[in-house]
């Protein structure tokens, strides 16, 4: 097993401590041959406070088909009854510009928007920590890909050297039997 120390050195190229914090952790990982994946999803969702996950909710429903429908449909039946009033009464609980529904509207998006952008900013901040996680498996398997291909370079050196050492023999085997010097073993 290696230390962290020896593979930031070997594989990345400095010292241990020049590394940044997650570096410092991959090859510590690296070292120690553990897995460094984990459910960052469950982590960010755990620790969500009820204004948060309410703000998802919202974000989430309002950007939605059936929020659009219902949206459409209640803007109808508005319009609609009040077409019905003044056809039926000659009068209207809101006359055409629509000011009251203009009002609702304006008061709907005033809630509904600054719920949407801390569920985005909810959202942002979930995003750069799975890119943080994700930075820390890649390097781990870029670490672990070098250290493979220096184990097979090992392993062929050996495989060299052993080829060699039998080429090396039989070539002083076909010299003694050239020479009419052989020697059965």
């Amino acid at each position: 097993m290696r230390e962290p120390h020896e593979i930031a050195a070997k594989l990345l190229g400095m010292p241990f401590e020049a590394l940044d914090e997650r570096a410092q952790k991959v090859a510590r990982h690296v070292a120690g041959r553990r897995h460094i994946t984990r459910d960052v999803a469950m982590e960010c969702d755990s620790v969500s406070t009820f204004g948060q996950r309410a703000a998802d909710a919202v974000a989430s429903f309002g950007g939605s088909w059936i929020f659009v429908g219902l949206f459409a449909g209640a803007m109808v039946a508005w319009v609609g009854l009040n077409a019905f009033l003044l056809m039926n009464r000659g009068k209207t609980f809101d006359p055409y510009p629509y000011i009251l529904l203009n009002l609702f509207l304006s008061m709907l998006a005033a809630i509904q928007a600054p719920v949407i952008l801390m569920s985005q900013n909810r959202q942002t901040e979930k995003d750069r920590v799975h890119a943080g996680h994700d930075y820390e498996v890649n390097l781990k398997a870029e670490l672990d890909i070098m250290l493979l291909h220096e184990k097979l370079d090992l392993l062929r050196e050996k495989q060299w050297e052993e080829l060699l050492a039998i080429q090396k023999e039989q070539l002083e085997l076909l010299a003694r039997l050239g020479s009419g010097k052989a020697t059965t073993p």
